[in-house]
């Protein structure tokens, strides 16, 4: 849940607090509006348009604060894998500059802002919220025992999407649980371009994810998954009743993804590292669909 880079400038806090916004990469944008589209997703289609301002509120502030809280676990977790891996070996908790006391207290008030946000819901979503944190708490440490962490992170990072339905509707449909399969798909695909820009500083530490897992037929399973992310999506435009504005913004996305196998056709880092920051424009995509044909449609 480290990202590494976007394209806009970054907000350099001053003090030591610079340390902590750099832990909780608060420079690095990429992973809030990769775990935020999918969010909007869910609320957009559980409230067939613009959701409840404060529910709205609360998920778009929650989502920064649980996606601050897993880079910070999930830099705890990797304490001992960050140093040898040349991508992240400055990262305050690689380089000792933040304490693993420090990150764990930043973690528990991230985790209670979270809480006190989400306590505002009914009880439905409170409950899904306690499975939520459990998923986003644990998912760092999946890639020392499964080569399958991608997966868990999908998990966890569209897990906001039945909470939205919970929170609208009082009810997690079966259209729900359609788009979080589909972001579970999504996520998979794009996390594994990022851990390709890994996997040789992984290999030599240790850890294991879906890129070495895949190995030579990475671009062909990554084919794969994204076929079955829009296949997927089809079906929730079908079960949701959206019409041409939906079908076009998945014909965008569509065009996206292919130029992400353009660049990842030599298995580069760098190309690799682009592909993946390249998904955000991805879940942009599929979100103007949605709202414009909720709008217009």
């Amino acid at each position: 849940m480290g990202y590494e880079r976007f394209d806009v400038p970054a907000v350099r806090p001053p003090g030591r607090l610079a340390l902590y916004w750099k832990l909780v990469r608060g420079d690095r944008p990429i992973g809030v509006l990769l775990l935020l589209w999918p969010t909007w997703w869910g609320l957009w289609l559980a409230a067939g348009g613009v959701p409840p301002w404060w529910t709205l509120l609360v998920f778009t502030a929650g989502v920064w604060l649980t996606r601050s809280a897993g880079c910070v676990i999930n830099d705890y977790a990797d304490r001992w894998l960050d140093p040898k891996v040349e991508r992240t070996r400055e990262r305050p908790l690689a380089t000792g500059q933040v304490s693993g006391r420090e990150a764990l207290w930043v973690f528990v008030l991230l985790m209670l802002a979270a809480l006190a946000l989400v306590m505002t819901m009914n009880r439905l979503t409170i409950g899904l919220s306690v499975i939520a944190a459990f998923l986003a708490a644990s998912y760092p440490y999946l890639k020392r025992y499964t080569y399958l962490p991608q997966v868990y992170l999908g998990m966890a990072f569209g897990f906001g999407i039945p909470m939205a339905f919970a929170a609208v509707q009082g009810q997690v449909p079966t259209l729900a649980w359609l788009l979080y399969a589909a972001n579970i798909l999504w996520a998979t695909a794009y996390d594994t371009w990022y851990a390709m820009v890994d996997r040789e500083d992984d290999i030599r530490a240790g850890a294991k994810s879906t890129a070495i897992l895949f190995g030579d037929l990475d671009l062909v399973i990554q084919g794969l998954l994204y076929a079955l992310t829009f296949a997927t999506l089809l079906l929730v435009g079908r079960q949701a009743g959206l019409g041409t504005y939906y079908w076009a913004g998945l014909g965008v996305g569509v065009c996206l993804v292919v130029y992400e196998f353009v660049l990842c056709r030599k298995r580069e880092r760098g190309p690799c590292l682009r592909a993946f920051l390249h998904n955000n424009w991805v879940g942009a995509a599929v979100f103007a669909g949605i709202a414009a044909d909720l709008w217009l449609g």
